[in-house]
């Protein structure tokens, strides 16, 4: 499946899809940065209570360089992922305060470079992902 780059001011583009999350039946439409520099998925914490989670019940892990290169706490949830038209169960991602004011999330290396091979193909402007059989 293919995705457009997202344009930004000042003629910026970066991989910023559309994408939902999902715990039990309740689905949130969300748009995340593809960031093969991030560890985690990493969502924004007001995600959580809307979820139906409890945001401090997730382990407790700390990021470095997400906001201003301080280390940072969030919280491990574990939730569903639809991304184009597959859906991924039982995907941990992590919820943190002051994400970022960008409105978008992160993700990264564990809950989706695991999930789908990648390719970036900035000149055209699109993302390609490809499902694993991980």
């Amino acid at each position: 499946m293919k995705f457009q780059y997202t344009k930004l001011p000042h003629g910026i583009r970066r991989p910023i899809i559309r994408i939902a999350v999902s715990h039990n039946d309740k689905v949130l439409p969300y748009f995340a940065l593809i960031d093969s520099g991030a560890d985690v998925n990493l969502f924004h914490a007001e995600l959580a209570p809307l979820l139906g989670l409890d945001l401090e019940a997730g382990e407790r892990r700390e990021v470095g360089g997400v906001v201003d290169g301080e280390r940072r706490a969030y919280y491990l949830h574990r939730i569903s992922l639809h991304i184009g038209g597959w859906k991924h169960d039982d995907v941990e991602v992590g919820f943190m305060q002051d994400l970022a004011k960008s409105g978008h999330g992160l993700l990264g290396q564990h809950g989706f470079f695991n999930l789908y091979t990648v390719k970036f193909d900035l000149p055209k402007g699109d993302i390609e992902l490809k499902g694993t059989t991980i």
